[in-house]
């Protein structure tokens, strides 16, 4: 391959549209929390959801987009609804209050070489050694990140990070699922948009149980902001352009770029919630983004 492509490759597309949702899905721990400080954690991931899928609606009414016909394609949108929009949100909500924004941030980051894996495994596919040795270097760094017991918003907790790696382990098998779809000829906002809707519908039962038993949700303007950010930004608009970039760029290539994911949410978590970013938080950030040069070199 001529330098010229391996260009081109980078700037394509499905790469461009990967570095955009990675600088909203990397706010997704900084936002959780700011959501968590008045609202349940439940309520955060129910809400969410169902925000999510009540805007699905007239998407899809409009549209005219109808659910997949085939009995496979039907199993791949289950999945995929039940791992990003049902398990993932409770699990990691639960999870995230528990722990810091930047524990948050650097256990996620290990969203790509599961993602990368989980899709080897359904292609039937060895991963190349350069994407081993990429996703590997990447790792190394996250581990620097996830090390570092950093100050300010919050106080990370084990079962915290452990609920939120729980969390990464669940949605990224959805990644692949909704991934699939689109080459079957249904396209990632109709992946999106049943998914989140099928979410709804599952957590509602969740949500009627709370009102009952604790009332409405009572938050600050903060909180429900962010709710509203997690419903419709990370919910809707992340998962379309994320589903697409994974159908369009392939599964192994694309989802590396995940690494680049804790970059905004660091950054963010320092701004919004004073948590302190130290010079070793700064060295695992390099040799993530030399990671995912390397794994995106193959």
């Amino acid at each position: 391959m001529t330098a010229g492509r391996k260009a081109r490759g980078w700037i394509s597309a499905p790469v461009l549209v990967s570095l955009f949702v990675m600088v909203f899905w990397g706010a997704t721990p900084v936002v959780t929390r700011i959501a968590t400080d008045d609202l349940e954690p439940l309520w955060v991931a129910v809400l969410r959801t169902v925000i999510a899928g009540v805007v699905a609606v007239p998407l899809v009414a409009t549209t005219e987009r109808k659910p997949p016909s085939s009995a496979r394609s039907r199993l791949l949108l289950v999945v995929s609804a039940a791992a990003g929009f049902v398990i993932f949100p409770v699990v990691f909500t639960l999870g995230q209050e528990r722990t810091s924004a930047m524990h948050g941030v650097g256990i996620l980051a290990a969203l790509p070489v599961l993602t990368g894996l989980y899709g080897a495994l359904v292609a039937r596919r060895r991963p190349g050694a350069w994407w081993l040795a990429g996703c590997a270097l990447a790792l190394l760094g996250e581990a620097v990140i996830v090390a570092v017991r950093a100050g300010g918003g919050g106080t990370a907790t084990l079962l915290g990070d452990l609920l939120v790696l729980a969390s990464a382990l669940v949605v990224s098998a959805g990644y692949v699922a909704g991934a699939l779809l689109v080459p079957r000829g249904f396209s990632s906002a109709s992946t999106t948009y049943w998914g989140v809707m099928l979410g709804a519908v599952a957590l509602a039962p969740l949500g009627l149980t709370l009102l009952v038993v604790e009332g409405p949700p009572r938050g600050g303007a903060a909180s429900w902001a962010a709710v509203g950010f997690l419903a419709v930004v990370t919910s809707i608009a992340g998962y379309v352009g994320w589903y697409w970039a994974l159908a369009r760029g392939g599964i192994a290539r694309i989802a590396p770029l995940q690494f680049l994911q804790p970059l905004s949410g660091l950054v963010l978590a320092g701004l919004l919630l004073g948590e302190r970013l130290t010079w070793p938080l700064a060295v695992g950030a390099a040799a993530v983004i030399t990671g995912v040069a390397i794994a995106r070199s193959t």
